[in-house]
């Protein structure tokens, strides 16, 4: 029989979350994703030392201060997204910084400057996804984006309003968390949880039969899982963005794999929301999960952007 890993790419589309080009090879998803997270580790990696010296090089001639440590790791992401696009066939997603979530206009021009910068090396857009926060404001770039050919990925979704508000920002594709959803129920004392009653699966779920109940094209991919049991609750997504260890352990993993999600038979879906931005914000308010792990996952990826940026400053010093 064909392993775990194997079944699963025949209904799902399997992406990598990882920014490890070896793993990447090894592996062989249709896409990959990165965040300021995957990407600090990666150039903390002797093998990428190439990428950061030619960008540090680059970064000297373009002045100094901020404005250019910001540039080089600008430059690194677009490097490392590059390499990662001549190994898989599909899409690479590449952050806009954190430190702008609850800025449009300011996502907006990184975004524009990251699809022009992958453009120069070659590198077109339909290949490109923009990850953005699922803030509001995030939700609005993305709006504008879409309607400029730049597909976007939104990140940090914890919730069906922001799932909502991304499909009414004809966004390409969300990822809900489903790990850090299952960690706040944990952490506040629920469970002891299986796949079935698990909450992050049972929030991708919904919203998966909420988009094709209604006939929404945004993408629904899971991310951020704790174990496969997850991932094999979900078989049938749209697409799964899965960690190189529990891509190793479904490879590894013999024995039916049933399909979970369907598009034809979804399941029941809520009621169509209608969320103008007070509704967004109040619904979000009304989440203690989601609200709490939006602003604790904006943090974390602001935490490992501010280390990357020290990094490189003390490279270029």
């Amino acid at each position: 029989m064909a392993s775990k890993l194997d079944q699963l790419r025949e209904m799902t589309t399997v992406v990598a979350d990882t920014g490890d080009i070896e793993a990447v090879r090894r592996l062989k998803p249709v896409d990959c994703t990165t965040n300021p997270t995957l990407l600090l580790k990666a150039v903390e990696t002797p093998a990428y030392a190439h990428l950061v010296d030619e960008a540090i090089a680059w970064g000297r001639k373009q002045g100094s201060g901020e404005k250019a440590v910001h540039a080089i790791c600008d430059r690194l992401a677009v490097s490392l997204g590059t390499e990662l696009s001549k190994i898989v066939p599909g899409r690479v997603s590449t952050e806009v910084d954190a430190d702008l979530s609850f800025d449009m206009k300011a996502s907006i021009e990184k975004a524009r400057a990251i699809i022009a910068a992958y453009e120069e090396r070659g590198v077109g857009r339909d290949r490109i996804l923009i990850k953005l926060a699922s803030t509001w404001e995030g939700l609005q770039a993305a709006k504008v984006l879409q309607g400029e050919g730049i597909d976007c990925n939104m990140t940090l979704l914890f919730a069906l309003p922001q799932a909502v508000a991304a499909a009414d920002a004809d966004a390409f594709l969300i990822s809900p968390f489903v790990g850090r959803i299952l960690d706040w129920h944990v952490k506040a004392g629920g469970g002891p949880y299986t796949p079935e009653t698990d909450p992050g699966v049972i929030s991708v779920r919904t919203i998966y039969a909420y988009y094709k109940t209604y006939g929404i094209d945004t993408v629904v991919m899971g991310a951020s899982f704790r174990n496969t049991g997850e991932i094999e609750a979900l078989a049938g997504c749209d697409r799964l963005t899965i960690g190189p260890g529990l891509l190793d352990e479904l490879a590894a993993a013999t024995g039916e794999l049933p399909r979970q999600l369907k598009p034809d038979a979804p399941g029941k879906a809520p009621a169509k929301l209608s969320l103008d931005e007070k509704a967004f914000r109040f619904a979000m308010n009304e989440d203690a999960m989601a609200t709490e792990k939006l602003a604790e996952g904006i943090r974390g990826f602001v935490k490992d952007l501010r280390s990357l940026r020290k990094l490189v400053t003390e490279k270029l010093a």
